[in-house]
């Protein structure tokens, strides 16, 4: 096989679906993965003795010898390397811009339970479904910790020596695995004939949830709130840049306060608020904004003060789904909407209406699948765009401030006592906080459980993180 590359490298973890990647890249006509040919414990596979001629021994004592073998093999060549494999071939295969790199990633508390099930079972490998061993695990707070930390650390030094070698690399997720045009995408990033179908021979060893595997759930998902979680785009975020969004930023009529909203935020209830500080009607309120203006409105009014509102994920997450999904008036998506009907399987009333045949559980099995779809999109992994109403509130705020930083954010939660420190900050008074009439079908308490809570903090990790939200509260 001639191409760009001579060789590749799968960088990948233990439980992250690399058994079955490699399955599907053997089947690539001219690619053959070696396994973890640089595992300390074997090398390739256990009970092996060695890898295109080269002995264990030999490459303990001289690593790059199997490095030039595998480059220099028939075809396309390339292995597994884990963060505990032999570091001292790491900086040769990043430098070797004729290595390409494929980097493999899943869900961090899937991969540590998935790890202490085949620990205890002993089974890492799944071909007959009639073979298969399950076990409950105890989820130990201190052990995961550990875990992350590890796995972060070796993804940052990873993601520095890649930057600093000027390389790329094809980025896989765990879910992707069973994707034919997935497969074929990394088939055409490493010059390979593409897949005609996907190899069956490898089982999916725990496909139950996590509540069955966990023998302490409950605690363990208590315990989850006090350990730092990894972004697991911390590598590389797909998400789109976003620019300051000046046109939709919002200024009382007179007093000296400029909302920047966040799409998907209270923000019908901020600008009732608003107009109410000058006794005026929401159409009085200054909008249309540029960035010009904006500097005149700064200069004519002080003093002044501007802000934004962030809300908790699984909050704006539902306002969102209901007003822009759910919905079918004037301020939903009809051609998204029907998109996530055909292509999510997505159930959702005609009339967006509660209804006999779609009520609280339809209601929340729907929401469910729309995180799924977020976190999905999120990652680039849709055709649909990341729409401003659920791009993550952090990106937002980095838009923000390629213009000009709002001075403050309020948290949702408090936006009462923050808006009444903007007042005094500008010398106003502060009116009571009110909310505007609306006719939501659906509250968020009547479909709120820990699944949800799960599948939005899986959605929106990098807001969990950057604000400091905890689990949603009735």
């Amino acid at each position: 096989m001639t191409g760009r590359f001579d060789s590749f490298v799968m960088f990948a973890e233990m439980r992250t679906g690399s058994n079955l990647l490699e399955t599907h890249l053997n089947a690539m006509e001219g690619v053959t993965c070696h396994g973890e040919a640089f595992n300390p414990a074997f090398i390739g596979y256990p009970n092996r003795d060695d890898i295109l001629g080269i002995s264990k021994k030999q490459r303990e004592q001289k690593p790059d010898l199997l490095v030039q073998a595998i480059r220099n093999a028939d075809g396309l060549n390339g292995f597994r390397y884990f963060h505990e494999h032999d570091p001292r071939i790491l900086a040769d295969i990043i430098a070797d811009e004729r290595c390409a790199k494929i980097i493999l990633t899943r869900n961090p508390l899937d991969s540590f339970v998935s790890l202490q099930i085949a620990r205890a079972t002993n089974q890492w490998k799944l071909t007959h479904e009639t073979r298969r061993k399950t076990s409950q695990i105890e989820f130990q707070p201190r052990k995961y910790a550990k875990f992350l930390a590890d796995l972060q650390a070796f993804q940052q030094d990873l993601r520095g020596a890649l930057q600093r070698a000027g390389q790329t690399s094809f980025f896989v997720d765990y879910d992707d695995l069973n994707s034919l045009d997935v497969l074929n995408g990394i088939a055409a990033y490493l010059g390979a004939p593409t897949l005609s179908a996907l190899s069956s021979e490898l089982k999916r060893q725990n496909p139950a949830p996590l509540s069955s595997k966990v023998s302490n759930y409950a605690e363990m998902r208590a315990a989850l709130g006090k350990v730092e979680q990894i972004d697991e785009q911390d590598i590389a975020s797909t998400e789109p840049a976003r620019n300051a969004a000046v046109p939709s930023y919002i200024a009382a009529a007179e007093t000296g306060l400029l909302y920047h909203p966040i799409p998907g935020g209270p923000m019908a209830k901020v600008a009732h608020w608003l107009a109410q500080v000058d006794g005026v009607a929401t159409a009085d309120l200054l909008t249309d904004f540029s960035q010009k203006t904006v500097r005149r409105w700064k200069r004519n009014r002080t003093p002044n003060r501007t802000f934004t509102v962030v809300c908790h994920p699984v909050e704006r997450a539902h306002r969102v789904f209901c007003e822009r999904i759910l919905n079918v008036d004037e301020a939903s998506f009809p051609v998204i909407r029907q998109n996530l009907i055909e292509n999510y399987d997505i159930t959702l009333p005609k009339d967006g209406r509660r209804s006999s045949g779609y009520g609280p559980n339809e209601h929340r099995v729907g929401f469910l699948k729309f995180l799924e779809f977020i976190k999905a999109n999120l990652e680039g992994k849709t055709s649909i765009r990341v729409d401003p109403n659920w791009a993550s509130q952090s990106s937002i705020l980095h838009g923000f401030s390629t213009f000009m930083s709002p001075d403050m954010v309020i948290r949702e939660a408090e936006l009462s006592d923050g808006l009444a420190y903007l007042s005094a900050q500008v010398k106003s008074t502060c009116p009571a906080l009110t909310q505007p009439d609306t006719s939501a079908e659906f509250e968020l308490a009547e479909i709120y459980d820990a699944e949800v809570e799960r599948a939005c903090r899986e959605a929106y990790q990098r807001d969990y993180m950057a604000f400091g939200f905890s689990a949603w509260k009735n």
